[in-house]
């Protein structure tokens, strides 16, 4: 608790912050003959207000007669939308950390906490990894205040909830579980709620960590929590009985129920004909099975099942592969290594230097390596083509890396019955999985008929009267007929 002693109390917020620099303390005479200072962290306040609003207002008002000079300060002299009365240290600091600027008066136990709030953020742009066509080119930000102003833009109603939630002991996030009354069924909010109550982590620096926490299954290869950089697609999720988890600090909106086919869906489908978004979908399913299993494929068919090509074919073949000195299966893993270690370096290298080194590694240590005989021309393609084929679901690129390379080790050791083993233990264990209420296969395994107008096949808005039936929620109706 505080004390009446303006000196004690700023004493005691300084050993508190361990005299960091960046907490401003700035003593004046406010009301003309009360001794007062205003309590701040440097960055997080906007001082042109701070002064206008703040200062200005106290040092040439009168002064209070009967009233308390906190209450005073708050009803009649401080110009800003929000502020309040505390006396409680810890949630004195909380407001500073939040952004807060704090009045001290002498002779008083309590001060006045001014929500001055202005963090640096970044305006809305179109999000890099969801770049549109036609549709909104609005993204999230790093400023949760932003994100939930994007979202209720979208959603005027009432019926739209975000519950405020804090976690991390040092970190102090804000995280909001955002859903709509009337549609979410309440089950999956109070599980969502409940396993975030229960982190207990010393900071949450962004939404990929409260993901994690999320998960049914924590030591999955498949990632069982949706991800949007897009408040549209946040809006319409929410429209079907989602739950959304927004995090401070972080561009990336979380989504749950989560189905794997969401990943073969794209924003753009929404803004095309149907018959246009349904060939795309058709084309992103076989780009990523193809990626999956061609590198399996093409060793399992060189060491094992060579006499299924075509003579003409497997002359060219014979002649391209001739004095190379590694097998296919280790020329095919090598290749593999290679793209991914390029990958890697891209990806970390400054933008111009990326493009340049991506140039140099795919062109021409390509075609320096096959000159050299080290690695062949079909291989350098089957692997070049997976690698291409990978980004058509760009949300599921890590994990058909993974399965590429698996399904090359099944394909090297056992040949087409390994790559069919393999493919019948993946479809069983996808099928097991159960996220939130939703099959994860849903609507495709189980089938479910209603929810196919959304799915492989896209459908006209008109003909979608009812939200989707693979997971839990309490109003099934979306269009009036």
């Amino acid at each position: 608790m505080l004390t009446k002693s303006l000196k004690d109390n700023l004493s005691k917020m300084k050993e508190r912050y361990h005299n960091s620099q960046d907490l401003i303390v700035r003593e004046f005479v406010s009301f003309g003959k009360i001794n007062s200072a205003v309590v701040y962290i440097d960055g997080s306040v906007d001082k042109q207000f701070l002064i206008s609003g703040v200062l200005n207002p106290l040092q040439t008002s009168p002064p209070p007669k009967k009233d308390d000079v906190t209450d005073y300060a708050v009803s009649k002299i401080v110009a800003f939308a929000q502020a309040k009365v505390e006396s409680d240290e810890s949630t004195i600091i909380t407001n500073l950390n939040n952004g807060f600027c704090t009045i001290f008066f002498e002779n008083t136990t309590s001060v006045v906490c001014v929500d001055s709030t202005k963090w640096p953020v970044r305006l809305p742009s179109e999000p890099p990894t969801s770049a549109v066509i036609n549709g909104p080119r609005e993204g999230f930000v790093e400023d949760i205040v932003t994100n939930v102003a994007l979202i209720r833009k979208r959603l005027k109603t009432p019926d739209v909830i975000f519950d405020k939630m804090e976690v991390g002991r040092y970190s102090k996030t804000q995280v909001r579980v955002c859903y709509i009354h009337g549609i979410v069924h309440p089950k999956i909010v109070k599980k969502i709620k409940d396993k975030i109550k229960n982190i207990d982590i010393d900071g949450v620096v962004d939404s990929s960590y409260i993901s994690a926490f999320l998960e049914d299954r924590r030591h999955s290869v498949f990632r069982q929590v949706g991800t949007s950089e897009k408040p549209d697609i946040i809006a319409s999720k929410l429209l079907e009985g989602r739950v959304a988890v927004i995090v401070d600090g972080s561009p990336i909106v979380l989504t749950l129920p989560y189905v794997l086919w969401e990943d073969f869906q794209s924003s753009n489908d929404y803004y095309t004909t149907p018959m246009r978004a349904t060939f795309q979908r058709w084309l992103r399913a076989f780009g990523a099975l193809i990626a999956i299993i061609l590198p399996g494929c093409y060793v399992a068919v060189m060491l094992y099942h060579y006499k299924i090509i075509p003579i003409k074919l497997l002359i060219s073949i014979a002649n391209s592969i001739q004095g190379i000195p590694l097998s296919p299966f280790l020329e095919v893993l090598f290749i593999i290594f290679l793209f991914e270690i390029l990958y890697e370096a891209s990806l970390r290298m400054p933008r111009y230097l990326g493009l340049a080194l991506s140039v140099v590694g795919a062109l021409i240590l390509g075609d320096t390596a096959v000159k050299a005989g080290l690695v062949s021309p079909p291989a350098v393609m089957i692997v070049a083509l997976t690698g291409v084929m990978s980004y058509t679901v760009p949300n599921q690129t890590s994990q058909i890396s993974f399965l590429r390379l698996v399904f090359t080790f099944l394909g090297g050791i056992l040949g087409f019955y390994g790559i069919i083993i393999g493919g019948l233990f993946l479809a069983g264990y996808l099928c097991s999985i159960k996220n939130y209420g939703a099959p994860y296969l849903a609507p495709l395994g189980p089938f479910v008929a209603k929810d196919q107008k959304d799915a492989i096949f896209k459908k006209p808005i008109t003909s979608q009267i009812t939200r989707p039936k693979s997971f839990p929620n309490v109003n099934n109706r979306r269009l009036k007929k």
